[in-house]
């Protein structure tokens, strides 16, 4: 008998299956990413609202970490190995409370617009550098000139005037720079931790809840009461719920779909959705110049954060 012609449809079903795994896969990690970029614009103005007000950074900070490190605490129930545990310590210092009271005091000394086209944007430029350095992940020509439009766009910022005719904070931005720097640290070790984007989070929140709220008591550097009920309602939702554990974990999860780079490159919109709302809440409207600035923000984070072509 003749030999039967071979089946070319054989790998096609499970060709297509794959296909199907990877678009949801990126659809879901998409969703996350829309999820977090919304709560981070969103923190920037509200933060900006308070510490203009009565709520200090310090109170934020408090209220971040200390009700994120109750609601999380049933997650740390499961024992965890030691390495865990260490990972968790070094993850809040690089993204717990001092990079949140960083970017707190550089929202209070410059604009809730200018700190979200500095921090969000920089991230990936320094995820970038500290790859090249590192794990010898040389950018390429397309990446360094998306860090060359986010340094132009940054230094527009640096020389112009706000809507209020004030001129930037130098220490405030450069607070904010520190931040970005201490963020990309923690993308880049994040992947390989082992930990779920639920453990991370809840550690996160107890080594920083267990070492600044006890600081933040002893030392009476809060304003808690002297602020409105309502206040304190807003920020203890905003900042201890959304950021503490909605944010953390729609990061890391989009991070763990897409990939550092991918997810990276959804944050340009933060400095867009933020100064709207800016606009919107708080009045500060940003000049043309401004404008133009986090423009070339937004394009270079898109060029920085494309995938590196296959080898």
């Amino acid at each position: 008998m003749p030999a039967e012609p071979p089946d070319s449809s054989s790998g096609a079903a499970p060709d297509a299956a794959d296909g199907a795994r990877s678009s949801r896969k990126r659809l879901i990690g998409f969703l996350w990413a829309v999820l977090t970029v919304s709560i981070f614009a969103g923190w920037f103005v509200v933060t900006r609202f308070s510490v203009t007000r009565t709520l200090n950074v310090w109170d934020l900070t408090a209220l971040r970490y200390g009700i994120g490190a109750l609601l999380l605490a049933p997650v740390l129930l499961r024992p965890l190995p030691p390495k865990a545990w260490r990972n968790g310590f070094i993850f809040s210092a690089l993204w717990g409370a001092p990079f949140a009271a960083l970017v707190a005091l550089g929202v209070q000394m410059t604009s809730a617009g200018r700190a979200a086209s500095v921090t969000p944007t920089l991230m990936p430029v320094f995820a970038g550098l500290l790859g090249w350095l590192l794990l010898r992940q040389p950018p390429g020509k397309i990446r360094l000139l998306g860090y060359a439009a986010i340094a132009a766009g940054l230094c527009g910022l640096v020389f112009t005037a706000s809507s209020s005719g004030a001129a930037p904070s130098l220490l405030g931005l450069g607070l904010l720079a520190l931040a970005a720097a201490m963020w990309a640290g923690y993308t880049l070790l994040l992947r390989g931790s082992g930990l779920n984007p639920m453990q991370s989070a809840a550690l996160i929140c107890f080594w920083s809840g267990l070492i600044f709220v006890p600081l933040y008591v002893a030392l009476g550097i809060g304003h808690l009461g002297q602020a409105p009920w309502a206040e304190i309602a807003v920020q203890g939702v905003y900042q201890g719920v959304l950021m503490s554990i909605v944010a953390l974990i729609s990061f890391n999860r989009a991070v763990t779909l897409l990939g550092a780079s991918a997810a990276a490159a959804m944050i340009a919109l933060v400095p867009v959705i933020a100064s709207l709302l800016a606009i919107i809440f708080l009045g500060e409207v940003p000049t043309v110049a401004e404008g133009v600035s986090i423009a070339f923000i937004v394009a270079g984070v898109l060029l920085a954060t494309r995938p590196a072509p296959a080898a």
